[in-house]
């Protein structure tokens, strides 16, 4: 294959959606595997919608993903405005070439007319296409028209035939020209529409390649003959399966998170969320799933793209998150999960210097409790602070039971006067000793003694817990609690 030249073109009228960021992916796994040029358009022609923030918005989501273009804002290029409303005048020339050599008419119909046949004809038979009423009009009618100040349009006139082409998802695609009505491509205001501009754009930026979702099938005909009609050959096109929510409806708000933004701020990780997206609708074959980067664009094909829709699953997204998290190194779990410790105020300047091997060693721990970066705030919270608040349901099912203020300060002296190091072995073997010579189950201290360091009655292995918290801290929690037991209400049924 010849290098390809892709895009993405989205339109900035809000934050990149993961369907777009699912497309963008396809489109730079395609031109990273063949050698080729991935460029970034940014389609702002709704100009009442866009707006600035957006755009900046569709680049750091872009950045987040780490899909770099070669082409486009920020960068430039050869083929640069990269930005629609930026090339309008160059739109205008395309349809007045088109004008001139007779592709193409101008339509003096009031938006209101159409409305009201389009209505009419609805009613009566259920569908309705432009009538060409305009088609025919002479040069005369048409001076008068615009002398008295009517401003025309320019409709594409779709000549008769089929038109057909080799989806390179869907296979082979064909349309009936009596299903397409002449549409507008310049409206009476001047701006382009949306088949003006991005047939005028690719062919400017010597698109090859179309990768795009299937909602554009139906465009994809106007496309072809608005390329034809320029004498140019058309890109292939290649049009990707909506994704849908777990009720396989089409993704949306009601499913949750849909933007790229939140699900950086909800605490995945890029590289995660990038594998995700990757496999969501295409395949490597095989039952390969955690794949990174590099392992992705060797594999990346588009035949390997079904053409069944893709069924977005959060748990599956928090599944390939927690693999993420696993094959982080203690440096880098650190450093990523520092600006949300910042932000809670658990932050300490000893666990960037003295203290951060010791920190890198809690969030290890904790690692098998954490979906997402957020989590290791709560996770490691009882580490990081003096004080830690016992759960009521913790409460209830654990500490109704008699004596056991007692059996835990018997542990706390056992525990002072044990002279070894404060570790693993060493606690339970002391925790253990107590228990035995009290004639009660370990259980029993082993519970009281989770709470106590917790504040909860599940936690990562105990034994490591009390090591980590290391033994003044530990020895003040038991003491806490046994002061707990002793002035808290009855906690009996």
């Amino acid at each position: 294959m010849d290098r390809p030249r892709v895009r993405f073109a989205p339109s900035p009228t809000g934050y990149l959606h993961v369907g777009g960021a699912r497309t963008a992916l396809f489109n730079w796994l395609f031109a990273r595997r063949h050698g080729g040029t991935f460029i970034l358009r940014i389609e702002d022609t709704d100009t009442e919608r866009s707006s600035d923030e957006m755009v900046a918005g569709i680049l750091e989501s872009m950045h987040w993903l780490g899909l770099e273009w070669d082409e486009g804002p920020e960068i430039g290029g050869p083929h640069a405005p990269y930005f629609q409303t930026q090339r309008f005048d160059r739109h205008r020339e395309v349809a007045f070439a088109l004008l001139a050599d007779g592709h193409a008419y101008k339509c003096y119909c009031a938006p209101e007319l159409l409305k009201s046949k389009r209505d009419e004809a609805e009613k009566a038979s259920g569908g309705w296409k432009y009538d060409r009423a305009c088609l025919q009009r002479s040069t005369a009618e048409q001076q008068t028209l615009e002398g008295s100040g009517v401003q025309p349009a320019v409709r594409f006139k779709v000549p008769p035939g089929r038109t057909s082409y080799i989806d390179g998802v869907r296979g082979a695609i064909e349309f009936d020209h009596e299903q397409i009505e002449d549409f507008v491509i310049l409206r009476s205001n001047g701006l382009p529409t949306y088949h003006l501009s991005v047939v005028a754009d690719d062919l400017d930026m010597k698109i090859t390649q179309v990768i795009r979702g299937d909602d554009h099938i139906s465009n994809t005909p106007k496309h072809l003959l608005l390329w034809r009609a320029l004498g140019q050959t058309p890109p292939a096109f290649a049009h990707i399966p909506l994704i849908l929510g777990t009720d396989k409806k089409r993704l949306s708000k009601r499913h949750g998170a849909t933007s790229v933004t939140e699900y950086e701020r909800l605490g995945y990780l890029p590289e995660a969320m990038v594998n995700f997206l990757g496999l969501l609708g295409w395949s490597p074959g095989g039952d390969r799933e955690v794949m990174s980067r590099d392992e992705l664009v060797a594999a990346f094909t588009l035949d390997g793209i079904s053409g069944g829709d893709a069924v977005f699953n959060p748990e599956k997204l928090d599944w390939f998150n927690g693999q993420y998290l696993a094959q982080l190194t203690p440096e880098d779990l650190v450093r990523r999960v520092r600006p949300l410790l910042e932000t809670a105020g658990l932050w300490r300047e000893e666990y960037g210097a003295g203290r951060r091997e010791w920190l890198q060693r809690v969030l290890r721990l904790v690692l098998p409790r954490v979906r997402r970066l957020p989590d290791f705030v709560e996770q490691a919270r009882p580490f990081l602070t003096s004080t830690v608040d016992y759960d009521p349901d913790a409460v209830t099912k654990h500490f109704a039971q008699a004596d056991l203020d007692t059996h835990v300060e018997a542990l706390v002296a056992a525990l002072e006067q044990d002279a070894q190091p404060f570790d693993e072995p060493t606690i339970e073997r002391v925790l253990r000793s107590v228990a035995e010579a009290r004639g009660i189950k370990a259980a029993r201290l082993i519970h009281a003694a989770r709470i106590a360091a917790t504040g909860k009655a599940v936690s990562p292995g105990i034994f490591e817990v009390l090591a980590l918290l290391e033994k003044p801290l530990t020895i003040v929690r038991l003491r806490h609690l046994v002061s707990y037991l002793r002035t808290a209400p009855d906690q009996g049924p």
